[in-house]
């Protein structure tokens, strides 16, 4: 136990300036028995009405406070950035390092012993995650939980159903009355995504790396064990500050590498690359893109879930949900501390799975290898991401010609033109959609297909951008190309016709060009001007590191040293 509470520098001062600390809080109704005596626990709500998947936090804040106070701590509840995926534009990732920025100075600036982070929507998590690393705190993470699934005429309804069914609406299969319909039966309960999708797969993470309790990562939002969830975390965050258990004594390079093995093992999101590399940047763990293919991509994949598979959230949990997985795959995990003082390991290890329809064992998995593999070559010299899960085998290796889009808007302008030289053989290309190229680097990686392919019964055709895509999408869709086409990455340079060549069982990503004429296109290339020349976007442009390495701001990077602590009264 540490000897003498952080926020003792503020309530337990003397004179004017614990005068000040003391009575301004006292205007709350706050008894003065409080002030001095109790772990002060931050938490840390990204409620927002602007943010669906989290909207339902208010409540859930409830519970967390009614363990801190069951615990003996002095709980206080407070905002930050909120990050809603579905409404925010251009996209939540180029806000989620600013958010993460919020989180890192509102918990630093103020008198916490301890937080707990409220999180559900895709970019919440690793923001928060983010932010509390940076400044090392004894920290816990409570996941909003997931939907239920949405039913239409007898049929179940998810988000990964949207794009087949923005292609039935292409096609005319479905009329508009139809779309808008379908609406109002998707979203019947609160919670995010209810397929493993990205606030999924960051939910799993957490729980994988050892940041909240177990069973965290899968209860519906609208079950009443995920406000007993948030209630437990709450008693535990108080335990934690009593035993300055902090967010450094969790995650470890092994608990780094046991979150990839979960993640391949649950089918995650490609986007988990992207988020868990940020954290280790913040963490000072050393996390090579490589790993993520090394240690993941022969892991079998033991869930049946949309996207890659057949069922929704609420029945994996209530088929044992991810300690089943996790205990499942106990061979292949390290025994690494979590926020309860016990690994992972040790957590699951009394779970079992109740439906083998939904989670299977080692032995019998529904898919063998399929975490997600890294390709390399001269097209992504620094690697670029495939969720074989989601992809078509047939399309594996590939040769095709290129049809290249040069950014987002050129996409949506000529990708129905009826004209546009592009069949199943082809490869279609999106430049300037990486971090700096869009900026943000958005979720438009996985292209719909044109019109007159969709008619011809094509569903899928290899597409390369250095962009991400949703979690809830699918197919055979390479992502994170880097260096990306706004920094001058190979991406940049190519054309129309080109000849690419994608060969995921020899991890290869390869453009049929001579290093001569490569040479010769990069001297004649010239950046895209963005128009941008003020604010936090400027910044995030000038200073945002590669997708290789997280796409966190190069100044954010490494632990971070608490702030000599100055009164300002």
């Amino acid at each position: 136990m540490a000897e003498k509470r952080r926020s003792d520098q503020w309530f337990k001062k003397d004179g004017r300036d614990g005068f000040i600390y003391r009575a301004w809080m006292k205007n709350q109704g706050i008894p003065d028995d409080q002030f001095g005596t109790k772990p002060v626990i931050g938490i840390c709500n990204t409620w927002s009405e602007l943010t669906p998947c989290n909207a339902h936090f208010r409540e859930l804040a409830e519970s967390v406070k009614r363990g801190v106070i069951e615990a003996g701590g002095f709980p206080v509840e407070f905002p930050v950035m909120s990050l809603g995926e579905t409404l925010m534009k251009p996209t939540t990732m180029l806000y989620r390092n600013l958010a993460s920025m919020d989180v890192e100075e509102s918990i630093r600036a103020n008198p916490l012993d301890g937080v707990v982070l409220m999180c559900g929507c895709d970019k919440t998590t690793p923001s928060l995650i983010m932010g509390a690393a940076s400044v090392d705190l004894p920290t816990i993470v409570v996941s909003g939980g997931a939907m239920l699934t949405g039913k239409y005429k007898g049929k179940d309804l998810a988000t990964s159903d949207i794009w087949r069914l923005a292609d039935k609406q292409a096609l005319g299969e479905i009329t508009t009355e139809e779309f808008r319909e379908m609406e109002s039966c998707f979203g019947r309960s609160r919670g995010h995504c209810m397929v493993m999708g990205t606030a999924s797969t960051m939910a799993v993470m957490t729980e994988a790396l050892g940041l909240s309790l177990p069973t965290n990562a899968a209860i519906p939002a609208a079950d009443s064990r995920r406000k007993v969830l948030a209630q437990l975390s709450g008693r535990e965050i108080v335990k934690m500050v009593e035993e300055d258990r902090k967010v450094s004594d969790v995650l470890t390079k092994e608990a780094f590498e046991n979150a990839i093995v979960v993640n391949s093992a649950v089918g995650g999101s490609s986007n988990f690359v992207v988020h868990l590399l940020a954290i280790a940047g913040r963490i000072g763990i050393d996390l090579d893109l490589k790993e993520f293919d090394t240690i993941g991509s022969a892991i079998p994949l033991l869930t049946n879930l949309q996207p890659a598979g057949e069922f929704f959230m609420e029945d994996f949990y209530y088929a044992g949900g991810l300690p089943a997985v996790i205990r499942e795959l106990s061979s292949h995990l390290k025994e690494t501390p979590s926020v309860n003082g016990h690994s992972i390991i040790h957590n699951s290890a009394q779970h079992e799975s109740y439906n083998d329809q939904v989670i299977a064992s080692l032995d019998s998995p529904f898919q063998q290898d399929a975490g997600i593999v890294v390709v390399y070559g001269n097209l992504s010299e620094d690697g670029a991401v495939i969720k074989p899960a989601a992809a078509s085998e047939s399309l594996m290796v590939h040769r095709g010609k290129a049809v290249v889009f040069e950014d987002i808007e050129d996409y949506h302008k000529r990708i129905n033109d009826p004209d546009l030289a592009i069949d199943a053989q082809s490869v279609m290309v999106l430049k300037n959609s990486g971090p700096k190229g869009y900026p943000g680097m958005a979720e438009v990686g996985n292209m719909a297909l044109p019109k007159k392919l969709l008619e011809q019964g094509i569903t899928d055709v290899v597409r390369i951008s250095d962009a991400r895509m949703s979690g809830t999408a699918f197919g055979t869709t390479v992502l994170h190309v880097s260096p990306e086409s706004a920094a001058g990455g190979t991406l940049a340079i190519v054309q129309n016709g080109d000849e690419i060549t994608l060969d995921v069982p020899n991890r290869l990503l390869q453009l049929e060009l001579s290093d001569e004429e490569i040479a010769a296109r990069k001297a004649d290339w010239t950046p895209v001007d963005l128009g941008v020349n003020r604010g936090y976007i400027q910044m995030y442009i000038n200073h945002v590191e590669q997708a290789n390495k997280g796409a966190d701001l190069d100044f954010l990077r490494g632990k971070s040293v608490d702030m000599k602590l100055r009164d300002s009264h």
